[in-house]
């Protein structure tokens, strides 16, 4: 009997405990608990989100070209006109050419008046007649001792062929060569320059010298006042011939 009386109490008790469990109201939802201020929110890996992609931009817009930064300002180059105006004034088209004089102090008097109203003045010789050649020669020194010293300085320098003029009027002149050629002659006389000596091609004959003054205008430059001024009437020279 008490058996079974235990068996019957533990049947009611499961029935009420399963009653209770059935008919009891549901449990009330955890409180939110406030983060402090400043701090962020722990989640766990299967809240994390991928990061939002950026909207994609109207086909306007997607279209549209980049913006181009505006050209420099071009730097101004001056005309071809200009630049040849300044070519023209540095080496005018037409030159001129005073000649011949009959001596080179007269050449030499026209050079100081025309230099005042040219650019250049260039002077030239020329020869007439007929020449038996050419000679090399420094001028007279001022004594016999003085050009045995200039002598002794040629041949030291290596130059050979050479002699002193004693008697004369070429006195104390040094004679350095004759030449068949002007060529020749110049050749000659240019290396002696080179080595500091002032010497000079002659041509020997009956050959007479003119002198002309071969002249680039400047800016304020006339033939009739240039001609007036000198007494010799200017000739026609192509400036490419003085360049």
């Amino acid at each position: 009997m008490l058996i079974r009386a235990l068996v019957v109490l533990l049947i009611v008790l499961n029935l009420g405990v399963a009653a209770w469990w059935t008919l009891r109201a549901p449990p009330p939802a955890p409180a939110a608990i406030e983060q402090p201020l400043g701090v962020a929110r722990l989640q766990l890996a299967s809240e994390a989100r991928s990061p939002t992609k950026p909207a994609p931009l109207p086909a306007a817009a997607a279209t549209a070209p980049a913006a181009v930064p505006a050209a420099p300002t071009p730097v101004a180059v001056p005309p071809k006109e200009v630049a040849a105006e300044k070519v023209a004034v540095a080496m005018p088209a037409q030159c001129y050419s005073f000649g011949p004089f009959t001596d080179a102090a007269a050449a030499k008097n026209a050079h100081e008046v025309l230099m005042a109203v040219a650019t250049r003045v260039l002077p030239r010789e020329t020869r007439s007649g007929t020449t038996r050649g050419w000679r090399v020669v420094l001028p007279a020194a001022a004594s016999l001792a003085d050009a045995q010293a200039t002598a002794q300085r040629i041949a030291a320098a290596g130059f050979g062929d050479y002699f002193i003029v004693r008697e004369g009027s070429e006195a104390n002149s040094i004679a350095l060569g004759r030449y068949r050629s002007e060529e020749s002659a110049t050749r000659r006389a240019q290396s002696l320059v080179a080595a500091g000596f002032p010497a000079r091609a002659e041509p020997l004959g009956e050959g007479r010298a003119s002198y002309w003054l071969d002249l680039v205008p400047g800016p304020s430059f006339d033939t009739a006042r240039a001609q007036a001024a000198v007494q010799i009437a200017p000739r026609p020279l192509d400036c490419a011939r003085l360049k």
